[in-house]
């Protein structure tokens, strides 16, 4: 026979001023839909079937847009260039990825857009791996000073 476990009249009484103490505690649930909903969204911009000057000037006004409403980071999907149509052409290579490596030459080149970006970088691989990036924008208040 298994011998019970007894608590001692100080534990007992330990805990209960301990529980008395906690208040009131909510499902784990709840606290993980408030910290859901405090999180803002990386506003996102994917540029599947655009052309290259098609998604420089829809980057431009992107960027621009964000950058005045003061985000910090947002994401382009400019795809990894698998499916586009350089199989045909014998003389174009098939690594070939035109906006994967052109959308990032082209924010840095323009003057107006380099001004606003702190840094490009690779996207994590929920948000997009090597077919997007990410654009750390600089904080558009200390700009305008």
């Amino acid at each position: 026979m298994k011998k019970k476990f007894s608590i001692s009249s100080k534990d007992k009484k330990d805990w209960i001023n301990f529980t008395q103490q906690v208040g009131e505690i909510s499902p784990k649930e709840v606290d993980f839909f408030e910290v859901s909903k405090e999180v803002k969204k990386i506003p996102k911009l994917d540029l599947h079937g655009f052309s290259l000057s098609e998604s420089n000037e829809i980057v431009k006004k992107f960027i621009i847009k964000f950058y005045n409403s003061e985000h910090k980071k947002i994401l382009i999907v400019t795809g990894k260039g698998l499916r586009s149509k350089s199989l045909d052409n014998p003389y174009i290579s098939e690594k070939l990825s035109v906006l994967r490596y052109a959308i990032p030459e082209f924010i840095k080149n323009d003057n107006d857009l380099s001004n606003k970006v702190n840094a490009i970088s690779k996207a994590d691989l929920k948000d997009g791996g090597d077919g997007a990036i990410y654009i750390s924008l600089r904080n558009s208040i200390n700009s305008k000073e």
